[in-house]
């Protein structure tokens, strides 16, 4: 399998949305686009919003199956490695964003559209809306599909942010985001965690150490543990190695990287001790993930 990890990842790879940087297109037709094999793993580099309207089935999203079953909204990240189990009996919509779209902002609202809604790693990248919520979302995409196509227009691109920025507050508003509980941007100690899954994301290949965690957002190391006890039921040196462990597991799974030159990308010097921590928290040496099926 080593030797085909490569392609295994490269199937279907979306293409930069081009123009506006946003495209609206809908199930079943984008699924089962010629060219492209959307039941096989597969990453690209820009924001997705994927909404399933009617049909059931599986979702695989960095190894792990969730169910699809009407009105489940999912949020992919650039980066993340998915797919689905079949190409037909599916309708909704998907929205493709480029990155420019989702840019990092001080704004606490921003902050959460971004750091809890997409990069979630350590939660369920889904909610569950009802069918009153649906039609108004099903407004809204109308619009945000019709600004679209008016690239070049006046405004075209701070309409298309503001339509979007729309979208996700109605869908944290009024959504249930599954398995996971709701963070509220009105208490400070989420502020503090949603900062810190920020930092994780853009760090976790130079930080490895909640002391560098806490120093880089000004508190104790207390107050962190605090917090990402409170907020996602783990310490933040567990939620740490949980993001490093899976970007781990996706260039083992799906790179034909040398195992030394992975451990050397996230960050560790010494290729055995990277191998020893990989074991302690899979179970597998990276040679043996490599090469399961099931995992």
């Amino acid at each position: 399998m080593a030797d085909n990890v490569t392609d295994k990842m490269n199937i279907s790879v979306c293409d930069m949305p081009d123009g506006n940087g946003l495209t609206v297109e809908h199930m079943p037709d984008f699924l089962l686009k010629e060219g492209l094999d959307n039941c096989a793993p597969h990453t690209h580099y820009f924001y997705e919003i994927l909404w399933f309207q009617e049909g059931n089935g599986t979702h695989t999203i960095d190894f792990v199956d969730y169910e699809v079953r009407p009105d489940t909204i999912f949020f992919i990240s650039p980066g993340q490695i998915h797919h689905f189990d079949r190409p037909h009996g599916y309708r909704g919509v998907t929205i493709k964003m480029c990155k420019s779209l989702m840019k990092d902002s001080a704004d606490t609202c921003a902050l959460f559209m971004k750091y809890d809604v997409f990069h979630t790693f350590d939660s369920t990248p889904y909610y569950y809306i009802t069918p009153d919520t649906a039609a108004a979302l099903h407004t809204l995409v109308g619009q945000i599909e019709e600004e679209s196509g008016r690239n070049g227009a006046f405004g075209n691109a701070e309409v298309l942010e503001s339509l979007l920025r729309i979208l996700l507050v109605k869908i944290i508003r009024e959504g249930r985001k599954g398995g996971s509980r709701q963070l509220s941007s009105a208490k400070p100690s989420h502020i503090l965690f949603i900062r810190f899954r920020k930092a994780v994301e853009q760090e976790y290949a130079k930080l490895h150490t909640v002391q560098e965690y806490a120093s880089m957002l000004n508190v104790s190391q207390r107050t962190l543990y605090n917090c990402v006890s409170e907020c996602a039921d783990m310490s933040p040196l567990s939620f740490i190695n949980g993001r490093i462990m899976l970007e781990a597991k996706r260039l083992v799974r799906y790179t034909n990287m040398l195992i030394k030159e992975i451990a050397f990308t996230l960050g560790y010097e010494d290729p055995s001790y990277f191998v020893k921590l990989f074991r302690r928290h899979t179970g597998y040496l990276p040679s043996d993930f490599r090469e399961a099926d099931n995992v």
